[in-house]
């Protein structure tokens, strides 16, 4: 069966956009550093549970259980978008659309992803 690759594309090894390795492994990356910070957080909330409001907003503000947290909203929104982007890239065939919902996309990402880090940058430095 004959292939419908270029002969510099079969040179290079890229595919038609030249980034599905690098987006593949990206979501790889943050999909198996989301296991372990997810464990992180399971573990300080089974550690914060029951606790009154002023323990936990000192113990937030540590940076052992701070910079997990922190962690893991930044990867879990890479994760996010990258994993919506794929959906998008998949289901939406209109040019037109697919292009608003992948901005979109970014952009609720970025909200989504600040106003996480925002949360949390104030409970480890007080309101």
């Amino acid at each position: 069966m004959a292939s419908q690759r270029t002969p510099l594309a079969r040179v290079r090894g890229l595919g038609s956009a030249k980034e599905g390795t690098g987006h593949f492994w990206k979501q790889r990356v943050t999909a198996v550093s989301n296991i372990f910070l997810v464990c992180a957080l399971i573990y300080i909330l089974a550690k914060l549970a029951g606790q009154d409001h002023a323990t936990v907003r000192a113990a937030l503000a540590h940076p052992l259980y701070a910079l997990p947290i922190l962690a893991l909203v930044i990867s879990g929104t890479i994760h996010m978008r990258l994993g919506m982007q794929t959906i998008i890239e998949d289901y939406v065939h209109s040019e037109g659309p697919k292009v608003a919902a992948l901005m979109l996309n970014t952009f609720f990402a970025i909200a989504v992803g600040l106003t996480c880090v925002f949360a949390v940058l104030k409970l480890s430095f007080g309101s």
